[in-house]
């Protein structure tokens, strides 16, 4: 029987062809000599750009560790993180971009957290965005987002967080919902806590987000608590929040 691992980090990629191997490098050195047992989960959300063939590339290379999904279409990072979720068989889960500018090397450190804590958050105190159209809107749905769940973070929209297991496997993201994470799991096990992250400049592709992700925040806030608890609840029958057109290791389970 595998060995059970003590981390699965979950990265959706889209589009990340200049990315990927460097990321899958740069996770390797930091986490190796503090966690040689972590499995990494790669999904690829509809990538046109060559992305899946570095990622059966380096699959084929450790097929021990590195588990990759590539879907049929674009669904989203919520379907991309639930898929992840599906497949994860650490104790703790750890989430991340797969643009590199979030930096693997706070992973040691939010680990030790989450021996205390149930939901730990990265904060980007110092972001290297743009300010107007990502950093200023951020800023202000953060403060939307506490006032309506009690959930108070700095930085929802950091993607580098670590989870217990038991607060996040259970979920089904609907699209969207990655944007409120941290009060999603809170409804599994309230305590959380956040700490600061570096934040480093894109130094390929091109963002996915722009200012238009403030004004999808307000209208999902409108009724937040209804899509907080049907994240709990499986999609209807015959609907499915993601497809999977190939696997590469990983015995995971369709949503």
């Amino acid at each position: 029987m595998p060995e059970t691992p003590a981390l699965s980090l979950v990265v959706p990629l889209r589009d990340e062809a200049d990315n990927v191997v460097a990321l899958v490098e740069e996770v390797a050195t930091v986490l190796t000599p503090s966690c040689p047992n972590y499995e990494l989960i790669l999904v690829d959300d509809g990538s046109t750009d060559g992305t899946w063939d570095h990622v059966r590339r380096l699959q084929a290379a450790d097929p021990r560790r590195l588990v990759a999904l590539r879907f049929s279409r674009n669904f989203g990072q919520s379907a991309a993180f639930t898929a992840g979720f599906a497949e994860a068989r650490a104790p703790l889960i750890a989430t991340m971009d797969g643009d590199r500018q979030n930096d693997p090397a706070d992973l040691p450190a939010m680990m030790t957290l989450a021996a205390t804590h149930d939901i730990v958050c990265g904060w980007r105190r110092n972001r290297q965005d743009n300010v107007v159209t990502r950093h200023l809107p951020s800023v202000a749905a953060n403060v939307l987002i506490a006032l309506v769940t009690g959930i108070r973070l700095h930085d929802n929209g950091c993607s580098l967080k670590v989870f217990r297991a038991p607060v996040v496997t259970p979920l089904f993201l609907r699209p969207g919902m990655h944007r409120y994470l941290p009060a999603i799991a809170s409804q599994l096990g309230g305590r959380v806590t956040e700490v600061v992250v570096n934040h480093r400049p894109r130094q390929f592709g091109q963002s996915k987000y722009g200012l238009s992700r403030t004004f999808r925040v307000v209208a999902d806030l409108l009724h937040l608590h209804r899509l907080m608890r049907e994240a709990l609840e499986p999609p209807p029958a015959g609907a499915r929040l993601y497809e999977v057109a190939e696997r590469l290791g990983g015995a995971g389970l369709l949503h």
